[in-house]
């Protein structure tokens, strides 16, 4: 991941995900966010041609105006979103004193984002949850606009943006039409997001109700790290490295500690798997991957959630 990171800043003492950025000791606003996160360049479009010098209809290539450089090649119909324009946007959606935790440039610019922690948190199950909202922007047109909320719980920074049924965390729109309007809508977002949290503790309460003995969370644990019946027996040993590692997480983390055995302990177990355990093998994409899980969500945390809510 760390090839993959071109520029980016966060607040904090510990250094994130891939050990590269400007560290600064407070959250900065956009305006100081943009030029640390070295986001401070714009984004224009010139058409293509042939070798021959004909101009090819339809395409046109998105250009990074301050050293030239070719992001993407993109439809006539794609609408450029500079990167002044997703802070101005948060800073319109969240008010004024928003501060960003984090942000910055991946893949030699084709891909953006910034961080920034909603203004209201969030008790729930006793405990403080922060609501933090993601904005993602691509270049290079291989993917839309995003916006999500991603709730952290505090003592232990896992992520819990679990898939709900009844509501929406994702919100998305394509690089065509008129983008003004559409990000003039995309401010409903942050009702959406109430919304969002609002039933997120609906689903802890009803996480908390389940109990889940010692019995039941080797069998949940067994489900969402499944052993294939044809997998070698490296698999199958490491497989079982992952539940033990899940199984200590469950039983013994400190943060736990004053949590009864039952779902909501399972699912904070999970989450803290699924975000700080190490891979049993290591991947030139696994950083990334892990990264674009706090826009998309994790797909073992959501299993595990949906296990527990049909058991």
């Amino acid at each position: 991941m760390a090839a993959n990171v071109e520029s980016m800043f966060f607040v904090g003492r510990e250094r994130p995900w891939h050990g590269l950025g400007t560290q600064v000791d407070e959250a900065p606003d956009s305006r100081e966010a943009l030029i640390l996160a070295g986001l401070d360049w714009d984004v224009t479009q010139r058409p293509i041609y042939t070798q021959d010098g004909v101009m090819i209809n339809g395409y046109k290539a998105n250009v990074r105006l301050q050293d030239h450089s070719v992001l993407g090649v993109v439809t006539d119909r794609y609408k450029v979103v500079q990167n002044r324009d997703a802070f101005e946007f948060t800073d319109e959606l969240l008010g004024k004193g928003v501060r960003y935790e984090t942000a910055g440039s991946l893949m030699g610019g084709r891909k953006v984002w910034l961080l920034a922690k909603l203004p209201t948190r969030y008790i729930i199950q006793g405990e403080d949850i922060i609501p933090y909202l993601v904005f993602s922007n691509t270049h290079d047109g291989s993917g839309a606009i995003k916006i999500a909320m991603t709730p952290i719980r505090v003592v232990c920074n896992n992520t819990l943006n679990l898939a709900l049924d009844s509501a929406k965390r994702i919100w998305s729109f394509n690089h065509v039409g008129n983008i003004e309007n559409k990000l003039y809508e995309a401010k409903e977002t942050l009702f959406m997001a109430e919304n969002y949290m609002s039933e997120l503790g609906r689903a802890f309460e009803k996480l908390n109700r389940i109990r889940v003995s010692d019995a039941a969370a080797d069998e949940y644990i067994k489900v969402v790290l499944p052993i294939d019946d044809d997998a070698s027996s490296i698999t199958e040993k490491n497989i079982m490295k992952q539940r033990e590692d899940l199984k200590r997480r469950y039983m013994y983390a400190p943060d736990l500690k004053t949590v009864g055995k039952n779902g909501y302990r399972f699912i904070n177990a999970v989450s803290d798997f699924a975000t700080h355990a190490r891979p049993i093998r290591e991947t030139k994409k696994y950083k990334e991957t892990l990264f674009n899980k706090t826009m998309e969500g994790n797909p073992l945390t959501d299993k595990a959630y949906r296990l527990l809510m049909t058991a």
